[in-house]
């Protein structure tokens, strides 16, 4: 392996090379980033380690604090903002351990759309396909990790912002149960949904990250037998609606499953789904809470014709719900995710697309609100079930894509480990496709 020194000038190369037109990343911390480079490998020249992150190539979104500069969260307006006077609590975990820390990743506005787009900071190109939509919130996380110029991004998931932009961009992406990894410094969109998780070009990468961020010991994940695992296939409204390269992808990719011995079998959640669906009419859990975090700017007119009105709009909109009717909200969730833990425990997983359409272009969306409110609904519809019901999930590349989709597995809350376990050898089984 290349020491961490070359691989990182490797990379800061790439981006020097398009320093006029950077949007993968806000923030470039080459100097800091050689000196822990150059650290890890003089541990490993001593024969010393401080683990599985050690030397790794480590990229973060901005909405996690580092101290001494403000954080952005995607928005001009966090310009004018306080710097940061630690680092998040998760940043100062990859720091300890020997991660090396490239920069800051581009984000859609304060996390809140899904397709990627930014008017403020431009949209970064699918890594697949520059022109492209990223996929969001995590949308540089996406890209960098896709492209190569971090061996392992964190992101953000409140509603499938690790997940969309992994699937997009063709890597894994893992969405851990909310609040196992600490949410402390970082920016938040929904304290009841938001999860900090990795993409990266594998699961055992995945894994190692997730460890790491959650004050875990790393123990890699050993591949469970396929033979006999249960995966649930929710026929119905979440099966809609796919573009014919994903239906294909998904058929192949259950097929190799099932020849690995798997058990795909219909187990339906549309009613449990339905429910959660009407619970959630007059607005989001993440919509009301990122209004009350965004109070103060919301009630200033000057600050709100400042921000994206994709943002702005249903934020004002859902300012305007009760506090009685957002605790009713909350005590139907809790009694939902209930039945729907209670309904999974009747599987293993539970298997769909991660999105039921590839990238789209971005000159398709980035100009018309309706074209990106469609899309933007359609790419959330399969991720977001897992926040809403308070499950962990992971979404891996599908193979023989000519543009990427992925393969999202879902598993029961605090289940994380057992998903990986299961994750490994699903990728095992999907890359003998080839």
């Amino acid at each position: 392996m290349q020491s961490s020194r070359d691989r990182l000038e490797a990379v800061l190369a790439r981006l020097s090379a398009r320093s006029g037109e950077e949007r993968v990343f806000t923030r470039v911390y080459a100097e800091a980033a050689r000196a822990a480079a150059d650290a890890a490998d003089a541990r490993r020249k001593a024969g010393v380690s401080l683990g599985a992150l050690d030397g790794r190539l480590v990229s973060i979104k901005d909405l996690l604090d580092v101290a001494g500069e403000p954080t952005l969260a995607g928005s001009a307006i966090r310009r004018e903002a306080a710097p940061a006077v630690r680092d998040a609590l998760v940043v100062q975990r990859l720091r300890r351990a020997g991660a090396v820390i490239v920069g800051k990743t581009a984000m859609t506005e304060f996390a809140f759309t899904a397709v990627g787009t930014n008017p403020h900071f431009g949209t970064p190109g699918n890594a697949a396909d520059p022109a492209r939509i990223p996929g969001g919130s995590s949308s540089g996380a996406g890209v960098s990790a896709g492209e190569g110029t971090s061996e392992i991004a964190i992101g953000s998931d409140t509603g499938g912002s690790i997940r969309i932009p992994a699937a997009l961009n063709g890597v894994v992406g893992f969405k851990p149960t909310a609040r196992r990894v600490p949410l402390e410094g970082a920016f938040p969109l929904s304290s009841t949904l938001d999860s900090l998780g990795p993409l990266a070009r594998n699961v055992a990468d995945c894994a190692r990250a997730d460890a790491i961020m959650a004050g875990e010991e790393f123990c890699a994940p050993r591949a469970v037998p396929l033979a006999g695992l249960r995966i649930g296939l929710p026929r119905g409204r979440l099966l809609e609606g796919m573009e014919p390269a994903v239906e294909a992808g998904f058929r192949h990719s259950l097929g190799l499953l099932e020849a690995a011995g798997a058990r795909v079998a219909d187990h339906g959640i549309d009613d449990i789904v339905d429910a959660m669906i009407g619970a959630t009419r007059g607005g989001s859990i993440a919509g009301i809470e990122a209004a009350a975090v965004h109070a103060e700017w919301l009630a200033d007119p000057a600050l709100a014709a400042r921000v994206d009105p994709r943002v702005a709009g249903p934020l004002a909109r859902r300012a305007t719900v009760s506090a009685g009717a957002y605790i009713k909200l909350i005590e139907r969730r809790t009694a939902l995710a209930r039945a729907m833990d209670a309904r999974l425990a009747e599987v293993d997983v539970l298997a769909l697309p991660t999105t039921p359409i590839v990238a789209p272009l971005i000159a398709s969306v980035e100009n018309d609100i309706a074209a990106q409110n469609r899309t933007d609904d359609l790419v959330l519809r399969n991720p977001q079930v897992a926040n809403q019901f308070d499950l962990t999930a992971i979404s891996l590349p599908m193979p023989d894509m000519a543009l990427p989709a992925g393969l999202m597995l879902f598993a029961r809350h605090g289940h994380d480990h057992r998903l990986l376990a299961i994750a490994t050898a699903v990728e095992a089984a999907l890359g003998r496709a080839g």
